[in-house]
């Protein structure tokens, strides 16, 4: 191995200590009560050494968003990889939900804890974000053109419909809202059948999603509303 290897693999695995260590602290004691120099403490680094692989906190956080999304398409139905426009729907969407019973935690701080990053004002660093976004819609563009759903329908509303459909189950799973006996995952599959169901009979949609052309900057005026 050569020296440039070597330091790549130094560099690269003192990045995953970083992260690993500002994962189990944002979990344990919430984001906004973990600072740069608790991280560095926790591996024995100085807080320079730190801010040499992530310029901020909020960095190390939109890090961490993009690990818990690659785990999410590796949960199951999480790839929506079914030739059928359907079932690919069903997959994406319940993955979703998959992912947030498997792995509560990282559900937790990406989609709960308010005091992370927003989307709405720093929607530059989340380009993997919309990547993956743009990569769901086509999903439901390609039910729209299979006629799975009306012609005419809003990809991106629909889309939105859906998302907000197995949310609920998903924090209410999380955040342990059930009673005794209720079936979360049951909830999460006749919510999601249930939007479904209404979009594919053509219930009017009044949600307009935000859509930035591809390269562009959201700004922090843009408004919250049109951000997911």
């Amino acid at each position: 191995m050569g020296t440039r290897e070597r330091q790549d693999r130094e560099r690269q695995a003192v990045r995953e200590k970083i992260l690993t260590a500002a994962r189990q602290l944002f979990i344990a004691e919430g984001f906004r009560n973990v600072s740069m120099r608790k991280i560095a403490e926790r591996i024995e680094y100085s807080p320079a050494a730190i801010y040499s692989y992530f310029p901020s906190r909020d960095d190390i956080f939109i890090a961490l968003f993009a690990e818990g999304f690659r785990l999410m398409e590796s949960a199951p139905g999480g790839t929506a990889a079914s030739g059928d426009p359907l079932e690919a729907l069903r997959a994406l969407f319940l993955g979703y939900y998959q992912f947030a019973r498997r792995h509560p935690e990282y559900f937790d701080l990406m989609f709960l804890d308010r005091t992370v990053p927003q989307f709405c004002e720093h929607w530059e660093k989340f380009d993997f974000m919309d990547e993956k976004m743009r990569e769901a819609v086509t999903i439901v563009q390609s039910a729209i053109d299979a006629g799975v759903l009306p012609a005419g329908t809003d990809a991106g509303a629909a889309f939105h419909v859906l998302w907000g459909a197995v949310h609920g189950p998903a924090t209410a799973a999380v955040c342990g809202r059930f009673g005794p006996g209720e079936d979360p995952d049951a909830l999460a599959h006749d919510v999601f059948e249930a939007a479904l169901a209404g979009l594919r009979a053509g219930s009017h949609v009044t949600f307009v999603p935000f859509t930035p052309a591809p390269g562009a900057v959201l700004s922090s005026s843009a408004e919250d509303s049109h951000v997911s």
